[in-house]
């Protein structure tokens, strides 16, 4: 591993060693705080370590940067806020036994005279070590917590806090060319001239970073909590059914909408309807004058909200080659299976049952059905009454990577038929029209099938049969012990799928 830098250029390495030392795909408990110029975040992963679960997850809203480029120093206020909330995070992070809390720092410590001194004084009275990082490390990091939620991530990555704005290239599981700018919200509040003044200041620090960059970037990934309160209000005025704002797509003439329509409205109003915070949505104006020319100058086709970047990024950092080129989606389903399903290893198995029906499954959609067997008995614990749709919500609002959102609609639909022969009458119905008419019906057919290899079988339906599909029929072909567990529901499960199918079926 390369390591991170410092605004020294000294290297370190930020969790040691854990990788290297696990050979199992688990992931050590590691806490790591980001120390922003408007927040400070402390997050604990744990869990699949392709795909780590947020075991805790805190923002405070200290403001560090808010008047520095007026006074050059760190907001007082803000001080004070931060250092209180450093000083929780090391209480937290002895509690849950992590050590050591790796706290990396950017804009606002890096550019202010006393930066310095404060990372001194979180280091001598909380014991947490800041390491402050330049704008290009901020950049890189940050591409590479996207990597870590898109492993085929290809395009520009923009991350903005409230004092910088960063630009990174990712293809190929690489990061490439990077460049740190001052457009952060906290900076354009000094830019003079008015609205006019802004929007050409903007604009002219686009066009260099563009140069430096290039245009030819079919997707920016947003990186940021002002990207995400812009998508969020993005939904809320076209009125999407999803609120998981990871993978969330605008287009360019989405963004110059939405922006138009914050401008027409009081952003008090706004931030009851969707629950952002005062101190975050104070800054959404500004910010969405930068996006609204982010779009212009780079005309990308669009433009995906990405919940990782830093944070992400150092435990990217990490990971060995091995473990970057694995699937986070099959990791966290296989995660979630180990510890949750009644028999775990029996979604492998049954995914192997089910094969003749998805011989011909494209990768994008085997994968799904891998995740899908894999995940099909994790929600044993909840009441039969809702264990349909309590796994509906659970998949489609997970902290999965690698998923798209109709993907997320698509998975949990299938699971829901895993339960439940029909959707008529789902309280999740307005979700269902993210997919096309096909992928429903592919959904149902998946769902269906799981219901009853699960009927078949509790750990492995191999034992009981197993499946072909040859001139329009499915036929069953069962073994002595197949014979027995064949009762009357497990034939009407049979049955259910061949009419979702569209075949007969026979069993042998």
């Amino acid at each position: 591993m390369n390591g991170v830098r410092t605004t020294t250029g000294k290297k370190i390495e930020p969790f040691g060693k854990m990788f290297a030392t696990l050979p199992k795909r688990a992931l050590s408990r590691v806490g790591v705080v980001d120390v922003g110029s408007n927040s400070i975040r402390l997050v604990v992963f744990d869990g699949a370590a392709r795909s780590p679960a947020y075991f805790y997850n805190e923002k405070v809203m200290a403001g560090l940067g808010a008047k520095m480029a007026q006074t050059g120093r760190l907001n007082p206020e803000g001080v004070q806020r931060g250092f209180a909330a450093l000083q929780r995070f090391a209480a937290l992070a002895k509690g849950m036994d992590i050590d050591p809390l790796t706290c990396v720092a950017t804009a606002a410590v890096r550019e202010a005279a006393d930066g310095p001194e404060f990372q001194a004084r979180v280091e001598r009275e909380t014991g947490i070590k800041m390491w402050v990082i330049d704008g290009e490390e901020e950049a890189r990091l940050s591409a590479q917590g996207v990597l870590l939620g898109w492993p085929d991530a290809r395009g520009l990555v923009c991350d903005i806090g409230g004092n910088s704005m960063e630009l990174a290239e990712v293809a190929d599981g690489q990061v490439g060319r990077r460049v740190s700018s001052q457009l952060g919200p906290f900076r354009l509040q000094q830019v003079p001239g008015g609205k006019d003044g802004l929007r050409k200041h903007i604009r002219k620090v686009m066009a260099e970073l563009a140069q430096v960059m290039g245009t030819h970037h079919e997707r920016i990934y947003l990186v940021g909590g002002s990207w995400r309160a812009i998508a969020r209000l993005d939904m809320e005025r076209v009125g999407y059914p999803m609120t998981v704002l990871h993978e969330y797509r605008m287009t360019p003439a989405a963004v110059a909408d939405t922006v138009a329509w914050i401008g027409a409205h009081e952003l008090n109003d706004l931030r009851a309807q969707v629950g952002i915070s005062t101190s975050r949505m104070e800054l959404v104006p500004l910010a969405s004058q930068v996006l609204l020319q982010l779009a212009e100058t780079f005309a990308p086709t669009e433009l995906a909200v990405s919940s990782y970047g830093i944070r992400e990024g150092l435990l990217y950092e990490q990971m060995p080659d091995s473990l970057r080129k694995r699937d986070p989606l099959i990791e966290a389903a296989r995660f979630t299976e180990r510890q949750m399903a009644r028999m775990p290893g029996s979604g492998k198995k049954l995914y192997q049952f089910l094969q003749p029906l998805f011989a011909n499954a494209p990768p994008e959609q085997d994968r799904l059905i891998r995740a899908a067997c894999l995940l099909h008995d994790t929600s044993w614990r909840a009441h039969p009454d809702y264990r349909a749709e309590a796994c509906f919500d659970n998949v489609t609002r997970a902290n999965m990577a690698a998923l798209s959102h109709p993907e997320r609609v698509f998975l949990g639909l299938a699971l829901l038929h895993r339960y439940k022969n029909s959707r008529a009458g789902s309280l999740m119905a307005p979700l269902f029209k993210l997919l096309s008419g096909a992928q429903i019906n592919d959904a149902e057919v998946l769902g269906k099938a799981m219901r009853f290899g699960a009927m078949l079988a509790l750990d492995d339906p191999a034992d009981a049969g197993r499946l072909t599909c040859e001139n329009g029929e499915l036929r069953l072909h069962l073994t002595p012990t197949g014979r027995k567990l064949m009762g009357e529901v497990a034939e009407a499960r049979f049955r259910s799928l061949c009419g979702a199918l569209g075949l007969e079926g026979a069993i042998v």
